[in-house]
């Protein structure tokens, strides 16, 4: 692991090959794997763009079907290619690329973030950023026309979706919004920028401000009006989305019903723990006691920022001692606080070569002045160690046995599966002990299963868990809001992100079941032999993969 190199194989080669065709079509793929090459530029996000990607996928899989495994290694990395690349074709003959507009995850943010992980500390890396605010207009314009091929042939997002997107799209353009606050940078550490370059990132955010300012009219006026008032996608679609965020085929009715006995299993859990923190209360009683304990607030990001910081550094040392191999690699974790307002909380994965270490970044809301640390522990350990830092950053690590693809594939079911396995496990080996802790890890987990429900509910069409008529996206926003203890503000960006991102939400909670169905199996078979943390080690060397083939990888 990490040192005695595997020779790689046929197997290994195409998946290489298909890395490097991705690096071709997606050249922001540069900058998250921290590869050079292709600085500044953007993908080709047209309808001819998504075709191309297309041919490419089915040329790699025919090579990929065609190849002969060679040991374990290579089963692994045939099976779960062969799976990606397929669902991928199957997801574009549906159009899914025509109607890929949301509050989260869709290419108005994406084109966005790829600043937030390009790398800043040169003269020449500010150079690069000019330019990809340069480029920008063009990767938008190609986006627009994808759209308006939606609503040629009918393929279109919701109404809704349309209508949040242009709010943050008209906080992109903004005079004193994200490009401009960038452009206003004038040193690189200790350099001063030289006044052609800074001259270069004024031009370059008011072209991309102007290509935010013309798709934000392009949603008003074309999508928008096109956009259908239906929040669900229908089980046809939502199969897919499924399959795909999963890389594992679930009975889609019984995860349904599972989700409404697992939401009531996290109440009856969550509300034994209250009365430990309020006595003789609910847990409305316990949240008003924990946020008016003030040895549990944190006042600015800057006092959040340090917090973040020891929490996770403390898991690291501790938990590298007996549960898990950390190499030292990995013992590094930055925790950032976003240049955004928008409420996320994410982790962006190290360099291939570690010299951007793994990131958790945290986008405080505008107005958001004072934190919780009993809300917000079980967060660091889901983005830190033992959650996505370890899992990620360890897959990154493995590359003497991994090739490039399977270092850093995977699923949402895969990584945020492990994420809320990485939280029950703290509170497992004791390190949420404390009532107000547990208390928070219980919230979390109580929001994880109720959207669970809402998400299948809403998408589905199935009946109400009150038994008053079919899902809509208004009582969506109901049960959430009766599920968590946040603000209205959060309720509707979170439930906005469902309705807008089918089959998501559920791939936490789904994959947190699957994550411990396996390790119980292992358990089973193993018996007196069975070591946690060899499941672990074992598990975490496998890479990224879909649900199915993890289960295969690891019980055959």
């Amino acid at each position: 692991m990490g040192t005695d190199a595997r020779t790689p194989t046929e197997i290994d080669a195409i998946a290489e090959r298909w890395v490097d065709r991705q690096l071709e079509l997606f050249p922001e793929y540069h900058v998250y794997l921290g590869r050079p090459g292709r600085e500044g530029e953007y993908a080709d996000y047209s309808p001819e763009g998504h075709d191309a990607a297309a041919e490419a996928m089915r040329s790699t899989l025919a090579e990929i079907q065609g190849a002969t495994a060679v040991d374990a290694v290579d089963e692994v990395t045939k099976r779960d290619l062969a799976r990606e690349l397929g669902l991928e074709l199957e997801k574009h003959g549906a159009g899914f690329h025509l109607r890929d507009l949301n509050n989260i995850a869709s290419p108005p943010q994406e084109l966005r973030s790829i600043f937030d992980v390009s790398p800043m500390g040169t003269v020449d890396d500010w150079a690069v950023i000019a330019r990809r605010m340069h480029n920008l207009p063009a990767a938008v314009e190609g986006y627009i026309q994808t759209l308006r091929e939606g609503i040629r042939t009918g393929t279109v997002p919701a109404v809704r979706q349309a209508r949040e997107v242009m709010e943050q799209t008209r906080r992109y353009a903004a005079s004193d919004g994200f490009f401009a606050t960038l452009a206003a940078t004038e040193t690189a550490g200790d350099t001063a920028l030289p006044e052609s370059l800074r001259r270069d990132l004024r031009e370059g955010a008011e072209e991309a401000q102007a290509s935010y300012a013309a798709l934000t009219a392009f949603l008003g006026s074309e999508l928008a009006p096109a956009a259908t008032e239906r929040d669900g996608v229908g089980r046809e679609l939502y199969e897919l989305a499924s399959r795909s965020f999963l890389g594992a085929t679930v009975d889609l009715d019984e995860t349904y019903e599972w989700g409404i006995e697992e939401l009531r299993r996290m109440v009856e859990e969550q509300e034994a723990v209250a009365a430990q923190i309020a006595e003789g209360g609910g847990v409305a009683a316990a949240v008003a006691a924990l946020d008016g304990d003030a040895s549990r607030k944190l006042h600015g990001t800057a006092e959040l920022q340090r917090w973040m910081q020891a929490t996770a550094d403390q898991a690291v040392e501790e938990l590298g001692r007996n549960h898990f191999h950390i190499p030292d690699e990995l013992r590094r974790i930055e925790c950032m606080i976003a240049p955004t307002q928008e409420g996320g909380i994410y982790y962006t994965p190290p360099s291939d070569d570690f010299s951007r270490p793994g990131r958790m970044w945290w986008s405080v809301p505008e107005g958001v002045t004072e934190f919780d640390t009993w809300r917000e522990k079980t967060t660091v350990y889901h983005e830190g160690v033992p959650g996505h830092h370890l899992q990620i950053a360890q897959a990154v690590y493995n590359k003497a046995e991994l090739n490039t693809w399977r270092r850093n594939a995977g699923t949402s079911g895969f990584w945020e599966g492990w994420a809320l396995y990485a939280e029950r496990l703290m509170a497992d080996l004791g390190y949420l002990d404390d009532p107000g802790d547990r208390f928070g890890m219980l919230d979390g987990q109580r929001m994880r299963a109720a959207r669970v429900v809402l998400d299948l509910g809403v998408h589905l069409g199935k009946q109400r868990p009150d038994g008053q008529g079919p899902w809509t996206g208004e009582y969506a926003y109901e049960f959430l809001r009766g599920n968590v203890n946040m603000s209205d503000e959060f309720v509707h960006f979170e439930v906005t992100r469902y309705l807008g991102w089918p089959g998501q939400a559920p791939s936490y909670k789904v994959g947190q079941r699957v994550w411990e169905q396996l390790r119980d199996e292992v358990r089973r078979r193993e018996g007196d032999d069975f070591d946690l943390k060899a499941f672990h080690t074992r598990a975490l060397d496998i890479g990224g993969v879909g649900l199915d083939t993890l289960r295969y990888a690891l019980l055959g």
